[in-house]
């Protein structure tokens, strides 16, 4: 078991893709940002006039801001990059990146970032705090 994710076998079906780092998190790296923080806190970096709730249609907002609209799920599509936000009755928990191959990259809390092949490796099977994915998003690539 990997990081509490039982799901997740080095090598297998995930790889380290960077060392760990307190600097950002999981939101920051799918926005492609590894210089912040991003959550809706006062301490950390939240976009302007996005209400500071963790809640699944803030998290939408947030990545409106940067050019992500709302699609119906995560396969691989000619021209746009990809985002899986994942959740739990309690809000937002986790996001995932589709990188060009298909696969996906995620970034774990303060921890590594990795390369995993399939986004099921993350949900909630009752171990895992992630919860499972609650919204795809997409926009242009340029």
């Amino acid at each position: 078991m990997f990081r509490g994710f039982p799901y997740l076998t080095l090598g297998t079906n995930f790889i380290e893709t960077s060392p760990a780092s307190k600097l950002y998190n999981c939101i920051a790296w799918t926005a492609e940002d590894d210089s912040r923080w991003w959550w809706p806190h006062p301490y950390s970096y939240w976009p302007p006039n996005v209400a500071m709730e963790e809640t699944r249609e803030a998290f939408v907002e947030a990545y409106g801001t940067i050019g992500f609209e709302e699609c119906a799920d995560g396969s691989l599509e000619a021209g746009f990059e990809k985002i899986a936000l994942y959740g739990t009755a309690d809000g937002p928990k986790h996001a995932a990146r589709q990188l060009s191959d298909g696969s996906w990259t995620s970034k774990l809390g303060p921890f590594e970032d990795i390369t995993h092949q399939t986004l099921e490796s993350l949900h909630d099977h009752g171990l895992t705090p992630y919860g499972h994915v609650v919204a795809f998003l997409r926009r242009q690539k340029t």
